[in-house]
């Protein structure tokens, strides 16, 4: 199986169209139907289902194209560690980043960074931990940002300077509103809206034993599509402070809970990890800043 082939056939799944793909590709659509053909024999599958128009992915089509998009990203990020060998004054990174206020801080160190390394060249992808660790066990990202403690036999980790408060965001009309703070009692019976990592990890530390008092109308990975859902008065979000915009023209607003919950929020690697130079670089430069 070839790289070249995982190429052309993430080609061929994004366009959905041979002619576009092979166009694309600048190889000719008889030379990369015949990859296409070869690989599903290799592999055993029927990976594609041709219609007049268009071609679609069948389920295994779907899974290989999962795979092949991390085996795609780790070859080109390996050359681009070997590329990046001899550049003082630059490089790649890969972040994966959890969902957090705090990213600012991460962000204000890159801003500085590049202005000693302008040919710094960084990739942000954003997920839950699930996610982002995953990547970076594939060695398709260098950094991971989570919003819960790192595992320790796996990663070295550097914990970032402030916490985020947890709280929930809920339309300014609502009666909840009226309050500073919210409890779970108050919260008993409405229609709630939660990370599945913060449903799973964060809340149950929250409110104990009366967890079974709350329910969860619907999970999100991305605060903000929550956010929608509450200014559409479907429920109520529990979410970090500062991530949903909650300014007097929103229509929402941020009331914390009580007691207050807070979570911290970990810059990780793996152990062992070989770093290109700009990624040592930028490592001992956060290391001086967050370990003040």
């Amino acid at each position: 199986m070839e790289l070249r082939t995982m190429r052309y056939f993430l080609a061929v799944a994004r366009e959905e169209n041979m002619t576009r793909a092979a166009e694309l590709l600048h190889v000719t659509q008889p030379t990369l139907s015949k990859s296409l053909k070869s690989l599903e024999e290799e592999l055993g599958k029927k990976l594609f289902v041709r219609h007049s128009f268009h071609i679609e992915l069948t389920e295994e089509g779907v899974l290989l194209r999962k795979r092949a998009e991390d085996l795609v990203s780790m070859a080109d990020k390996i050359q681009t560690e070997f590329l990046s060998l001899d550049d003082i004054l630059g490089g790649e990174l890969y972040f994966g980043l959890a969902e957090s206020y705090q990213i600012r801080y991460l962000a204000a160190e890159i801003r500085l960074f590049k202005n000693s390394y302008p040919d710094l060249r960084y990739h942000i992808t954003s997920g839950d931990t699930e996610q982002v660790t995953e990547k970076l066990d594939k060695g398709v990202i260098d950094f991971a940002v989570l919003a819960e403690e790192p595992n320790t036999d796996k990663y070295h980790y550097l914990t970032f300077p402030k916490t985020d408060l947890w709280g929930v965001v809920m339309r300014e009309d609502c009666t909840l509103a009226r309050k500073h703070q919210i409890s779970v009692d108050d919260l008993a019976g409405l229609p709630l809206f939660c990370s599945e990592q913060g449903w799973n990890c964060d809340i149950p530390k929250w409110c104990g034993n009366k967890i079974d008092s709350l329910h969860l109308e619907g999970s999100f990975r991305l605060s903000y599509n929550g956010s929608l859902f509450v200014k559409e008065g479907l429920g109520y979000l529990l979410t970090f402070e500062h991530l949903i915009d909650t300014s007097p023209d929103s229509g929402l607003v941020f009331r914390p809970l009580t007691p207050k919950l807070e979570t911290e929020l970990y810059l990780i690697w793996k152990k062992y990890q070989v770093f290109t130079p700009i990624a040592q670089k930028l490592l001992e430069r956060l290391r001086e800043r967050f370990l003040k």
